[in-house]
């Protein structure tokens, strides 16, 4: 398989497609939405009547069936217009995707069409207070009582919670057996012992809320165990394979949004009477910009292929794509907030915000230093 990425004619009528909405209901949204800090239900609707929402759900599950190459275009090009509402997507396919892996037919079947008509959300909660990089020292457990389980614990940094209506939960069911005595369940959003903590005020990303779950003597039906017992943490790490591809594109979304601005701005700003483009070294600025961007969107979109390939390196392109275009994207940013001068540093114009947003792109679904670690022990695996 090589290692360019060629789009097809389909994935480039995709795209087209994507933008024509993200420009007409998106873009116009993006700097309110950064601003009130509030859920755009009117993007997620939007998303819903174009069903670019969730096009990773199968087919048999009344989904649109894309591979991972669509859903990462679908992620690009809805973060080129706002980083906020590109997280419905991603989100939805990281809540279901350790469902699509190893739940059972009729969990899949139970949930997976709600998602696939948008008629609900999905969330991830892996992370802990206690337990973030170090995800497999997490403390909420689930207690085997007869056919159910008794879930308590609490899980932080959960993005969309509150908005979603199912979460995927690692819980420890095995406490004896390290990473594997963790088990993965659905919650539900009204079950009786959950509730949520107050939202975060965060640098970026404002209209996805990011906030604590709390899970106090849930009585979980054993059907909503997702796998075998045990299984849940390498059900989360494949999960990752496939997802950190995803935030990868909505990185390399971003620096495209953030690109694009600066471009046009230096050619219409003038400076010592000429437009400042003319400028070599805002010339030699706007080439390295350019050349990191598509060298991250080659990368991304090679690490899409291959876990959909299954390719035995696809841990390795994930946590290389992820770490590698989020890295330069927020050199690209904080290059173009540089092209624009003191405008750039107001809210009055949006690469600011990109900026902001971008930044998490570095530290969620695994850290950039955590990528490097996966990264080294597959080299060092593969020798």
């Amino acid at each position: 398989m090589s290692d360019q990425f060629r789009p097809s004619e389909e994935q480039e009528m995709l795209r087209a497609s994507v933008r024509a909405l993200a420009e007409d209901k998106i873009a116009p949204r993006a700097a309110e939405i950064d601003e009130t800090g509030e859920f755009p239900w009117d993007v997620h609707a939007a998303l819903v009547a174009a069903d670019f929402h969730a096009v990773h759900i199968p087919e048999a599950y009344e989904g649109a069936g894309a591979d991972a190459v669509a859903s990462c275009i679908v992620v690009e090009e809805v973060a080129r217009a706002c980083a906020a509402s590109s997280l419905i997507p991603a989100v939805n396919k990281l809540g279901t995707q350790g469902m699509i892996l190893s739940g059972s037919e009729d969990l899949k079947r139970r949930y997976l069409p709600l998602v696939a008509r948008g008629e609900a959300m999905f969330s991830y909660a892996l992370s802990e207070p206690e337990a973030g990089s170090d995800a497999a020292s997490m403390r909420t457990r689930a207690v085997a009582d007869g056919d159910e389980w008794v879930l308590n614990g609490v899980k932080r940094w959960i993005t969309n919670a509150g908005v979603s209506s199912y979460y995927t939960v690692m819980a420890v069911t095995d406490p004896d057996a390290g990473a594997n005595g963790i088990s993965a369940f659905v919650v539900h959003g009204d079950d009786e012992g959950f509730s949520l903590g107050a939202p975060e005020k965060k640098m970026g990303i404002k209209g996805s809320p990011t906030r604590e779950l709390y899970f106090d003597n849930i009585r979980l039906p054993g059907d909503r165990i997702i796998g075998a017992p045990g299984t849940g943490f390498k059900t989360a790490l494949r999960t990752l394979d496939h997802t950190r591809p995803t935030i990868a594109a909505q990185a390399v979304g971003i620096a495209q949004g953030a690109l694009d601005y600066a471009v046009g701005y230096v050619k219409e700003r003038k400076q010592f009477g000429r437009a400042i483009a003319e400028f070599q070294g805002l010339q030699f600025m706007l080439a390295d910009m350019a050349m990191h961007l598509e060298a991250a969107r080659q990368l991304t979109y090679a690490a899409a292929a291959r876990t959909d390939a299954g390719d035995p390196d696809a841990t390795f392109f994930a946590s290389a794509a992820k770490c590698f275009a989020s890295d330069a994207a927020m050199q690209i940013t904080t290059d173009a907030v540089q092209l624009l001068g003191g405008y750039g540093y107001t809210r009055d114009y949006p690469v600011e915000r990109m900026m902001r947003d971008v930044k998490i792109t570095q530290i969620y679904e695994g850290t950039n230093q955590i990528q490097r670690l996966v990264m080294a022990r597959q080299v060092l695996r593969a020798r």
